[in-house]
């Protein structure tokens, strides 16, 4: 564990609840989760590291970097502000970039309604559309089969490949390449070439115990080590870190409570009244806590329009 207690705390109330938190049972977060990854690559002093890392992404040389101020540590975690998270100029014109390192079932159709929103924003300027900025989701993903490509660019076109709009852009990265490499190369000592030629994605999805070992290697590593520790050693990210993993559980805990409690309900009237009354319980103790409609419309089924209905 990083974290020592220091007598400093002793005597503050709501710095002994600091020092709760960062002596219990210590969890290293890496740069898989989200949050952490906007928490060291959205600041003006990583910049460098961020250029870096988006050049071997879009593979284009990058002139500039224009952050957008990250969220704070707070909100609720099925609804958050999105927004794109950086506006680059390249030799290729201006990129708007919004970076997504979770791998979830709902984040593609979730992400698509920010993105949709963000390329309205910027699209529309004055009394005409633009389509000279680029937007582009970068996905970091992790969870996928080796048999997926690396990469995979996705944008809105035709079967003949005819783009309906050609400044729309989806881009996913297979992650788990990177961590694969890095394995082999602990196992069998091959691939040098390939993991100092990658180390920058690499570094992202390893734990603790590898990050430092590959830190040993490399300096931009070595940074990057630096940057993750300050982040889990921040008492306000554990706290947040921790109320989300809460609420995830506890959201999880009322959906599977609502369906059991709607099934049963359904089981005497037939399986497809069952589901109907499974998805109005879980509508229910939704709504109790403040799910968006957009949201509960999705994990339901139901329209917005029923949704409201419910009392």
């Amino acid at each position: 564990c990083y974290f020592t207690s220091e007598n400093k705390y002793d005597n503050m109330p709501f710095e002994r609840e600091e020092k709760r938190l960062i002596t219990e049972e210590y969890k290293f977060y890496s740069a898989k989760n989200d949050r952490v990854f906007k928490e060291i690559y959205l600041k003006e002093k990583n910049i460098d590291m961020l250029k870096e890392l988006l050049e071997k992404v879009l593979e284009v040389k990058i002139n500039s970097i224009m952050l957008r101020p990250t969220e704070k540590l707070s909100g609720n975690v099925h609804i958050s502000g999105k927004r794109l998270d950086a506006l680059l100029d390249t030799n290729v014109g201006k990129i708007g970039i919004e970076v997504n390192s979770e791998n979830q079932s709902y984040i593609h159709p979730r992400n698509m309604s920010y993105l949709c929103n963000e390329y309205a924003s910027h699209t529309l300027v004055g009394d005409k559309y633009d389509e000279e900025t680029m937007i582009i989701q970068i996905n970091l993903t992790y969870g996928l089969s080796k048999k997926e490509k690396l990469k995979r660019e996705y944008s809105i076109q035709d079967k003949e490949g005819k783009k309906f709009v050609r400044n729309f852009k989806i881009i996913e990265i297979n992650m788990e390449y990177y961590l694969n490499l890095w394995y082999d190369f602990q196992k069998k000592g091959t691939n040098k070439e390939l993991i100092e030629e990658n180390q920058t994605l690499i570094m992202l999805g390893l734990d603790e115990k590898d990050l430092k070992e590959l830190s040993k290697k490399y300096v931009r590593v070595k940074e990057f080590m630096s940057e993750i520790e300050e982040v889990n050693k921040n008492p306000e990210f554990r706290r947040y870190m921790t109320e989300e993993e809460d609420r995830r559980k506890i959201f999880n805990s009322m959906i599977k409570e609502a369906n059991e409690k709607g099934l049963e309900k359904g089981l005497e009237k037939g399986l497809e009244q069952g589901i109907a009354e499974r998805n109005v319980e879980i509508a229910k103790t939704m709504l109790s806590s403040n799910v968006s409609l957009e949201d509960i419309s999705k994990y339901t089924g139901l329209t917005i329009d029923e949704i409201r209905k419910i009392k």
